[in-house]
């Protein structure tokens, strides 16, 4: 099954990269709005948003699709 992020470019916005990228990272929706200075409701539709473009229904799923249409990078330890 080839990813929707594949077969048709996702525009996200740089807030919506900047947050993926923190979803990434593991922080919770709390953590990134402390981090970024919004609010968790402002965290919560942006992480939405993400979902709704990269047509994901869960984090496994968003992860998946930010990995494979490059929004992140997988970097090994050590």
């Amino acid at each position: 099954m080839e990813s929707w992020s594949k077969t048709r470019p996702v525009s996200l916005t740089e807030r919506e990269r900047e947050i993926l990228q923190l979803v990434w990272g593991g922080l919770k929706n709390r953590e990134i709005g402390q981090r970024l200075k919004i609010s968790i409701k402002t965290v919560e539709a942006h992480r939405a948003n993400i979902m709704k473009k990269l047509r994901v229904s869960n984090a496994a799923q968003l992860l998946r699709e930010a990995l494979e249409g490059g929004y992140v990078h997988f970097r090994r330890a050590g």
